[in-house]
């Protein structure tokens, strides 16, 4: 079972669903070649992806073009649904810094074919999340800086100001089509920058000087 970690707390916290949006920051939309849409764009990664700061993502033999995307986390406090924005933040446990790790290759062959992209997010490892920081911590998540560096280098360097949709707006909208309960996570997209993950890269992320992630990667 997948578990969230409280910063301060260590509580544990079961990881639920995550859900993840595509397109919300207009330069990776435009790096990608791919249209910006008026309402978010959904798909689900499986909480068995999960690994915590100071893990391994396993690149898999099926790809050889996997991606890192670095996101700001919305994790839910409680059941709901069909959420008002005006009260949507009312709903949030707290926030957290996770990586999108992204077969892009697979991806891509998906996409051609018309068909769902849930072989190329969902492989184990694949979402390295950090600690929860609580809501009341944050207190603008609007203004946050997202950066991410690989062996030292920095790759994506952006500001949740740049996200097309605002967290309420997001929290409403999914509310809208499922019903999210405590524990479940909202990755809210990535900024322009996204580039390959090679067999024995160092990824670290930062969440402004809130949160920080440090990961590896090894070939399987």
């Amino acid at each position: 079972m997948a578990e969230l970690l409280m910063k301060d707390t260590r509580e544990r916290i079961r990881c639920g669903k995550i859900v993840a949006l595509a397109r919300t920051y207009r330069k990776h939309a435009e790096e990608m070649h791919a249209e910006l849409p008026p309402d978010p764009v959904l798909f689900l990664k499986p909480a068995s992806a999960v690994i915590h700061d100071g893990g391994t993502v396993v690149l898999p033999t099926r790809s050889q073009d996997v991606h890192h995307e670095v996101e700001l986390g919305i994790v839910i406090g409680d059941r709901c649904s069909h959420i008002p924005e005006e009260g949507a933040l009312d709903h949030v446990l707290g926030y957290l810094l996770g990586l999108d790790l992204t077969a892009r290759d697979v991806q891509a062959e998906a996409k051609k074919k018309g068909l769902p992209w849930s072989i190329a997010k969902g492989f184990d490892t694949f979402a390295p999340l950090s600690p929860i920081i609580p809501q009341d911590a944050v207190p603008d998540p609007h203004d946050l800086d997202l950066e991410l560096r690989v062996n030292g280098q920095v790759r994506q360097s952006s500001n949740t100001r740049n996200m097309v949709h605002s967290v309420a707006r997001i929290i409403s909208f999914v509310s809208d089509i499922m019903t999210l309960e405590r524990g479940d996570v909202i990755l809210t997209g990535t900024p322009e920058g996204v580039g390959p993950v090679v067999d024995g890269d160092v990824l670290e992320a930062s969440l402004g000087d809130l949160l920080t992630i440090k990961v590896d990667a090894k070939r399987s």
